[in-house]
């Protein structure tokens, strides 16, 4: 009974054995590629529960995840002018066709990333020779970077790989050529400047003239309205006199010497020398003269 016992329970742990080497599992992150003595035999890029033969069959996994490859030196790009600038780049990339992935590369994302590192500098070579340093520098970068991602996907996509997006992270002046740029920039800002300075001193003198004569007209309008006016005046005064003047002559004549008197005998030490029989003291003399 114990031989029999030992029996049974060595031939479950062999059939425990083979079943948990004949399965496998693929994540939503991987695909795997399984083989028959070294030929390749299907893939599996959706998740789930899988089945191989053990000994004759294995299985390799490949990570699908997006993957970022980022250079470790900055890379040394002409331009259209013949300057040099340093490029620090990075790319974004994922494995989308498992099989042409491992006959290209063997499945090595050295290998792969090699070949990418390769297309992208080549194309940015490319994108560089045909802009400015302004172009490159913010004109149109994201151009660049756009062009760039379409040249290399094209070209991945002969080993299996998809470039999602290609980013330009620095574009700088090599340090031999950024002082002369700068005093070129500064010269080009001061040059400016003086214009802008000149513009607006010329436009502020515009402006002050037109001031001036508008006041010169506003100044003259007044005077002119104001001579109308005291004109008018003047006339209806002359109006009024005359009209008292004709209702009443004698009045009036009296009503202007008694304003003669008031404005003449102002002050008690006011002296004045006439004849008596002047026609000052008329309605002195004859006060009912004035009724």
């Amino acid at each position: 009974m114990k031989k029999s016992a030992a029996v049974t329970l060595v031939v479950i742990v062999v059939a425990l054995l083979i079943v948990s080497m004949s399965v496998y599992t693929v994540d939503q992150r991987k695909a795997a590629i399984k083989f028959q003595l070294g030929e390749v035999i299907s893939m599996q890029t959706d998740p789930g529960l899988y089945f191989m033969v053990p000994i004759l069959q294995n299985v390799r996994l490949y990570d699908t995840r997006i993957q970022t490859l980022d250079t470790k030196d900055a890379e040394r790009f002409l331009t259209s002018e013949n300057k040099n600038v340093l490029v620090d780049s990075f790319v974004k990339w994922r494995v989308t066709d498992v099989r042409q992935y491992y006959v290209s590369v063997r499945g090595d994302p050295i290998a792969a990333e090699a070949r990418i590192m390769q297309t992208v500098n080549d194309a940015l070579r490319a994108e560089f020779a045909k802009r400015t340093v302004h172009d490159v520098v913010s004109g149109e970068r994201e151009t660049i970077m756009t062009t760039v991602a379409d040249k290399v996907d094209k070209d991945v996509k002969n080993i299996g790989v998809e470039v999602v997006d290609v980013r330009l992270k620095r574009v700088d002046l090599v340090p031999e050529i950024s002082s002369d740029v700068f005093r070129r920039m500064e010269s080009e800002r001061k040059r400016v400047a003086n214009e802008l300075r000149s513009t607006g001193s010329a436009e502020g003198e515009k402006i002050k003239a037109d001031a001036d004569r508008q006041k010169q007209i506003i100044v003259a309008e007044a005077y002119r309205d104001a001579q109308r006016i005291k004109g008018e005046g003047d006339a209806l005064a002359a109006r009024i006199y005359s009209e008292a003047f004709g209702k009443n002559p004698e009045f009036y004549s009296f009503y202007r010497s008694l304003e003669a008197y008031r404005a003449s005998l102002r002050s008690k030490s006011d002296v004045m020398v006439l004849e008596p029989s002047s026609d000052f003291f008329k309605y002195l003399k004859n006060p009912s003269r004035g009724k």
